[in-house]
């Protein structure tokens, strides 16, 4: 592959996606090729159907192979459910006063890693911040004069059944020699989430299709990650047992059905499926859309409550991920529900500004800075 190309795939709940591009100008990307497969999810912590997956990695990856670009490897998004986060706080003393260099910080990261168990390994690991022995915190304590470092480190342990399973896909492809792996949960805060707003702590909703993460931002890494079953799929699946009718149906109404509008009393939304029609009352359907949410802002709310660290509730809920796309007017819903503002956070570049490209270039950033 030429040396300014990566190729990343994105593993969401509901598909898989192989991109192969490199940096433009401005932060921009040139994607080179792009190739979606949706397979069966994940929930749990578990594949629903591990072949269907591997099926949906092969598919990918051998489009990726036979449009050229020289693919050698691959650096692999990991969502949070496979994820097991690990804070370590760690204090290196010194003899006297010196100048910090990055063996300093390496030794601090290297004396802090963490037993994770059998059933994970570390994939990787960042630093939320360091503190010198004048109290004073800072993100790069390197050229700083101390007599000591603190430091609070982020250690990102994989499930080994995920890269297991990633293994088996690639193993039909001989010509790819390397394989790394990146949480997504840490690409899409690092990328997405302005580097002023991490220093103070920033929070990182993933609104996905099966499973969705809320993530605590500081420095440049997570202090909190939890992730959870519950998505827009969750939310369509609802509307399909309240109303007894085809998911199909279901996920064709929630997309349609706007939750800040006004219709008339007598509004109705129609979908033929099957050469047969549903019809049913525009207010109706948003009573059981937003019913369907409540259950999401529930979760979020819960995830609120056990994060212990700093407090976060005058910050934003910074909301991204295709579950935003799908159901106009659910950020609304969510602030209001929540009592807190909302926002939606996306790539700052054009055509690729949409949450469901967010996981995709914020892998794209994190492997391109990991060549460099």
């Amino acid at each position: 592959m030429r040396s300014n190309c990566v190729a990343v795939l994105d593993v969401r709940s509901g598909g898989v996606c192989a991109i192969v591009g490199s940096r433009g100008v401005n932060n921009t990307f040139i994607i080179k090729s792009k190739y979606e497969c949706a397979y069966d999810g994940f929930a749990e912590g578990e594949f629903i159907d591990e072949e269907s997956f591997i099926s949906a990695v092969r598919d990918v990856v051998r489009s990726t192979l036979t449009a050229g670009n020289g693919v050698k490897k691959f650096f692999i998004g990991v969502p949070g459910e496979f994820i097991k986060l690990l804070t370590v706080d760690k204090v290196l003393g010194f003899q006297s006063a010196k100048k910090i260099t990055g063996a300093d910080c390496r030794l601090l990261v290297d004396a802090s890693v963490p037993d994770c168990g059998d059933d994970y390994r570390i994939i990787r690991h960042s630093n939320v911040y360091f503190v010198l022995s004048d109290k004073r915190k800072v993100i790069n304590p390197v050229g700083e004069t101390s007599d000591g470092l603190q430091g609070k480190t982020c250690f990102y342990a994989c499930k080994t059944a995920f890269t297991s399973a990633v293994n088996k896909a690639f193993s039909k492809f001989g010509g790819i020699a390397e394989i790394n792996f990146i949480p997504s949960d840490y690409a899409q805060a690092i990328y997405l989430v302005e580097e002023e707003k991490r220093d103070e702590c920033a929070v990182l909703f993933d609104f996905g299709y099966i499973s969705s993460s809320y993530s605590v931002v500081c420095g440049n890494g997570l202090l909190y990650n939890e992730s959870f079953s519950i998505g827009v799929g969750h939310v369509a699946f609802y509307l399909m047992t309240e109303l007894d009718i085809p998911y199909e149906v279901a996920k064709s109404l929630l997309s349609v059905v706007n939750l800040n509008a006004k219709e008339k009393l007598n509004s109705i939304e129609e979908c033929v499926y099957e050469g047969k029609t549903y019809s049913f009352s525009t207010a109706k359907l948003r009573d059981i859309i937003r019913e369907g949410l409540d259950g999401v802002c529930e979760t979020i709310e819960e995830c609120r409550r056990n994060f212990s660290g700093k407090n976060t509730d005058n910050k934003p809920l910074l909301v991204t991920g295709e579950g935003i796309k799908v159901i106009r007017g659910a950020v609304d819903h969510i602030a209001g529900r929540l009592v807190r503002g909302v926002e939606i956070v996306t790539p700052k570049v054009p055509y690729y500004d949409k949450p469901h490209f967010s996981s995709q270039l914020s892998l794209l950033h994190i492997a391109l800075g990991d060549e460099n």
